[in-house]
């Protein structure tokens, strides 16, 4: 049986993760994304659309220009064309037609559960393969790898590396051979090249309480111009008539330099650099310390567990992962391990409990014991049901597995307690059970009946909040009618075995 955290609940309303390349101006974007959500507005089911771009003054969920969550209202079902079309088919032909739209990548989840994801495992998918280590190319290259791994498993959707690289950077290479013949410093020159892209504070103006910098830097359209950026004049130090030997003839004989006074001299940058825009890193994300690089992907038509278990096999099997580097996998599916971890102390306590009341009720283990065989008859039903109904093992179902247990035990006391009164009045073993049996049989089936029924609605309900509801209330019934059936005809036959030594013995007296 397949295995995942909680049911994924349908929120009615879609979350759109557009990302677009690193770098991308504010305007692009913005053009970009007035395109792509004229493209969701077109279909008949979509009430309205609407996007948050970059980041906002309080960064609480900081992104790039380039990236964009889109949120897609839905019209209530009943205005949809076919109410019976799936959110399923509806996000697929939302994704076919977004892919359509140049320059973008998607990724389809729901507002709250993108936000609770995020919240809870840093990231906003299901399923998250963390690739850490030292080199970032290196993990970028292990991360396309194991991408390309998670595509071909079945139930993989919104696939994708974030985005390390692919930032345009305008890097300037010095020549450090030529600034020391020139007599400069790396510094002097590393100064003035940033004074005339990135800026340098030379003032403060002050407005009341309020200060601004004064910034002195080249004009914008100056500071995109290679050509003029290379023109950037670089003083050159007062140089002693025999210190000037050891310069460029070109530039010796320059007239403008012969003429020019020791303190006005200047070259241009291009004598001492070279400028060029090449891809840089886009993000270098670090947790525990240690660089990140991280997959994602989405689940759909499948449990989360059964992808996980799969992914990891092939994963383990087709890549190789450098020494020094490991993989960890996250997502939602950290939350089912950590959950599963706590139902292992939860359940196997709340047994011994049952038990201990048991033992408290009967005053023998013996007897405790035969009652305490509903629990496991009780289970058997509902995971039969579970698998009838093609519904994954969650922490939805082990609750009800948990409350199944009491129903269950509630079934076979009242049965076992008559059995045992009948007894103590006399009656012959045989007979105890025969009438207990019969006696006991309206009870036990009033019992089941309660609690079945009440949750049929619980197991048949599509409204807000039944995926969540489904799997416990089909672990109850299924649990409730197994345990019914057979707490009628398993349990006298098992008390009958138990006791047979002590019927012996009424016979020898």
């Amino acid at each position: 049986m397949g295995r995942e955290f909680i049911p994924s609940l349908d929120e009615g309303d879609i979350a759109m993760h557009a990302l677009r390349i690193p770098g991308t101006s504010l305007t692009q974007a913005l053009a970009m994304q007035t395109e792509l959500e004229a493209a969701m507005l077109a279909f008949p089911e979509v009430e309205r659309v609407f996007a948050k771009l970059g980041t906002a003054e309080v960064a609480t969920d900081p992104m790039p220009p380039s990236v964009a969550d889109t949120y897609i209202m839905l019209k209530p079902r009943a205005l949809w064309p076919d109410p019976n079309r799936s959110k399923a088919d509806l996000v697929a032909t939302m994704e076919a037609v977004a892919t359509q739209v140049p320059g973008n990548n998607y990724e389809f989840t729901q507002p709250i559960e993108m936000r609770f994801n995020e919240l809870i495992s840093g990231v906003r998918s299901d399923v998250a393969v963390k690739v850490y280590g030292d080199d970032l190319d290196v993990m970028s290259h292990t991360a396309e790898q194991i991408e390309a791994v998670l595509k071909t498993v079945p139930g993989a959707s919104d696939v994708k590396v974030e985005q390390t690289t692919g930032l345009p950077i305008l890097t300037v290479q010095l020549d450090r051979e030529a600034i020391a013949r020139y007599g400069l410093a790396v510094n002097d020159v590393q100064a003035i090249i940033s004074t005339a892209i990135g800026g340098t504070a030379v003032g403060q103006v002050f407005e009341g309480d309020r200060r601004f910098d004064i910034v002195v830097r080249w004009p914008e359209n100056i500071r995109t111009d290679f050509d003029t950026l290379l023109e950037l004049p670089v003083p050159l130090p007062a140089l002693h008539e025999s210190e000037t030997q050891v310069l460029p003839e070109k530039l010796r004989s320059a007239d403008q330099f012969a003429a020019a006074p020791a303190a006005m001299r200047f070259i241009p940058l291009r004598e001492v650099a070279t400028i060029n825009i090449a891809p840089g890193p886009n993000q270098i994300s670090r947790e525990n310390g240690k660089r990140r690089v991280v997959v994602t992907a989405n689940v759909r038509g499948r449990d989360l567990g059964g992808f996980v278990t799969e992914a990891q096999n092939n994963v383990r099997d087709r890549i190789k992962v450098p020494a020094g580097y490991w993989l960890e996998y996250g997502g939602t599916f950290e939350q089912l391990i950590s959950a599963t971890k706590r139902l292992q102390i939860v359940v196997p306590g709340a047994l011994i409990l049952i038990f201990g009341l048991l033992f408290m009720s009967f005053g023998n283990a013996k007897d405790a014991l035969l009652v305490f065989t509903g629990v496991p008859l009780a289970l058997t039903g509902g995971i039969a049901a579970l698998w009838l109904r093609d519904i994954p093992l969650s922490i939805s179902a082990g609750i009800g597995f948990i409350a199944l247990s009491g129903v269950a035990v509630l079934n076979g006391l009242v049965m076992i307690s008559f059995i045992r009164s009948l007894r103590d009045k006399g009656k012959a073993i045989a007979d105890a059970i025969e009438e207990g049996c019969l006696t006991r049989l309206r009870p036990v089936l009033m019992t089941a009946l309660v609690a079945s029924l009440g949750f049929v609605p619980m197991a048949l309900s599509t409204g807000a909040g039944a995926e969540v509801q489904r799997p416990l209330a089909t672990v109850v019934i299924g649990g409730i009618i197994s345990s019914t059936l057979l707490t009628l005809v398993v349990l006298p036959a098992l008390y009958r075995m138990v006791h047979r030594e002590s019927d012996i013995q009424e016979i020898d007296n």
